[in-house]
């Protein structure tokens, strides 16, 4: 492919170049959890094999971001049939579930984060459980040793997650069952102490043995059942042994020549794929990464996206959510021009549709080309803050996302999903599309030039899934997560970044309580920030950045031309990616 026209863009100079390797690869935000898949892959396991081993792991490792007791989604790309597939491993609320029941119990207004009313049905277990039998090789026992291994023989915290572990001390020390679970010694470990959770490492042992429905249909099921009913919810047997993971088609927007694919609702990729369609209407390239023009559009389309995510995202299975329509020329166009190039918008409403936190992303790619692209979550650090028994498992709070409004799409109600944060996302190229990434990333002097064959609004033709995805990622931190995924794709995209650099280059944040208010990392230029606050924009201090208030990802790029695999793992976390 020739070279571009016009001058290279600033590359951002991330500290760490890509990872890579001739067959698999995993990127985790725990070092102990990546080695856990990789050894999966070189067991002979499949992507789902060390998605699954690496996700599991890092519910010990990195225990106040995920677990047993929250939830999953997962993209999945099956070399051999050619197809993409969502998995949607994210539990329902139980049958008692309703806005006058909790009424009833002085619940109005919002759901109390550290309530067992926020408790939904876990959904990982069956997640992980559908993952590995339809696409694993080693087993449902081989998944679980790593990980109860780690919690019964002990593992040293790292830097980041001990950060988090201390902030959530008083959360912990809370209840009996959390402090005994997770403050062993009677405080949160420190950076470099050896850990030990033996709670967990015997509920790992005994899934390990027994399977998925230990917990859906057995004893263990049954005792956090009698701990959230014991406190005021009302669960039964049957809302845990009717919990099923669903296969479900993703959805996806074309951009510049590629093509995006996101989970569909109940979770918020919708919000990534929404400002990704609005920003193909400007030349973010021209503009140049970090600058004033290219973050102020960004920042406004972003602005837009939300607003019509959470006006319409809700469980599909209780309402249309009008995924084309959000996503159609039309509407697009409608909301593109809503987005003043020199004025930020004070407040934005959701567009009138034409008619008709804490959380662990990893990703694993195997020898063949098989690819996971897997988030799980806990919602808030340690969910709810509720550790069943003595399980020692941690209840995830994601009830809390429900709206208590019965005229809103994601109002409460039973057996019903919430909305979701947690979104994993793969890059294709678009079908049809001319050209592709200008030979490996690591080529000194040779940055990613992507095809530039389709003009904003354009149909892409053809197949659609290509040939097989060149980007499998994703971001966490709950609300910045749509927000990482269009800044990760605009970097690759428009800014020729590889994928470490695309992951560490610095982040804006949307903060929509109160706002809209944005946050920009302390590494954008600060009179880039001042003139973006001179443009209208409410910019507020950022957040702690040791904690994920401007999330943390992973990435895998499988290069077109020679199937090398070069992985990417995000600075602002403990973790690291790994090939073979």
């Amino acid at each position: 492919m020739s070279e571009p026209t016009r001058p290279p863009v600033p590359i951002f100079g991330s500290r760490r170049s890509p990872v890579i390797g001739r067959l698999g690869a995993v990127a985790a935000s725990q070092p102990l959890a990546a080695q856990a898949g990789l050894d999966a892959l070189k067991a002979g396991g499949s992507a789902a094999d060390a998605a699954c081993a690496a996700a599991i792991a890092l519910g010990v490792v990195e225990p106040m971001s995920c677990g047993l007791g929250g939830d999953l989604f997962a993209l999945v790309w099956d070399a051999r049939s050619r197809r993409l597939s969502a998995l949607n491993g994210s539990g329902h609320s139980p049958a008692s579930a309703s806005i006058e029941s909790y009424a009833t119990r002085g619940v109005t207004g919002e759901i109390p984060l550290t309530s067992p009313l926020s408790i939904t049905v876990p959904g990982a277990l069956r997640g992980f459980e559908t993952l590995l039998s339809h696409y694993g090789r080693l087993g449902w026992a081989r998944a679980f040793e790593p990980a109860r291994r780690l919690a019964e023989s002990g593992y040293p915290v790292t830097e980041k997650i001990a950060a988090g572990w201390r902030m959530l001390e008083p959360k912990l020390s809370a209840t009996p069952e959390a402090a005994r679970a997770f403050l062993p010694t009677g405080r949160a470990p420190r950076a470099g102490e050896i850990v030990r959770l033996p709670y967990l490492a015997r509920t790992l042992r005994v899934l390990g043995v027994e399977g998925a429905d230990a917990f859906y249909k057995g004893a263990l099921g049954e005792e956090v059942l009698a701990f959230v009913n014991a406190r005021g919810a009302r669960w039964t047997m049957d809302d845990l042994a009717r919990e099923e993971a669903t296969w479900e088609e993703p959805i996806h927007a074309d951009y510049r020549g590629y093509r995006v694919f996101e989970h569909p609702p109940n979770g918020q990729g919708l919000a990534a794929l929404i400002a990704l369609r609005l920003l193909e209407g400007f030349d973010l390239r021209a503009m140049g990464a970090l600058s004033t023009d290219a973050l102020h559009h960004a920042t406004e389309a972003m602005k837009l996206a939300f607003a019509d995510a959470h006006r319409h995202v809700a469980d599909p299975a209780f309402e249309r959510v009008p995924v084309d329509e959000l996503l159609s020329d039309a509407f697009i166009a409608q909301r593109r021009r809503a987005i003043d190039p020199r004025r930020a918008a004070p407040r934005v409403a959701p567009g009138t549709l034409p008619r008709g936190a804490d959380t662990v992303y990893l990703t694993a790619v195997d020898g063949e080309g098989n690819a996971v692209s897997l988030i799980h979550s806990l919602y808030y650090g340690f969910g709810s803050g509720l550790v069943a028994g003595q399980t020692g498992l941690a209840l995830q709070n994601r009830g809390a996302g429900f709206v208590l409004d019965p005229a809103h799409p994601n109002a409460l109600a039973p057996r019903k999903r919430p909305f979701h944060t947690i979104i994993p996302a793969m890059l294709f190229r678009a079908p049809g599309a001319a050209g592709h990434a200008a030979g490996p990333l690591w080529a000194a002097g040779r940055a990613w030039i992507p095809p530039q064959s389709h003009a904003p609004g354009d149909v892409v033709d053809g197949a659609a899934w290509g040939a097989g995805p060149l980007v499998t990622f994703g971001v966490m931190g709950g609300p910045m997560q749509p927000q990482g995924h269009l800044q990760v794709v605009t970097n690759l995209v428009d800014f020729g970044m590889d994928v470490q650099q695309a992951l560490d280059a610095p982040r804006f944040r949307v903060v929509e309580d109160g706002g809209p208010r944005v946050m920009f990392e302390n590494d954008v230029p600060i009179e880039v920030v001042r003139a973006l606050a001179a443009r209208g924009h409410d910019v507020v201090p950022p957040e702690d950045p040791g904690f994920g208030g401007f999330g943390g990802g992973q990435a895998i790029w499988i290069d077109p031309e020679n199937g090398a695999r070069a992985g990417g793992s995000d600075s602002r976390k403990d973790g690291q990616a790994v090939v073979e």
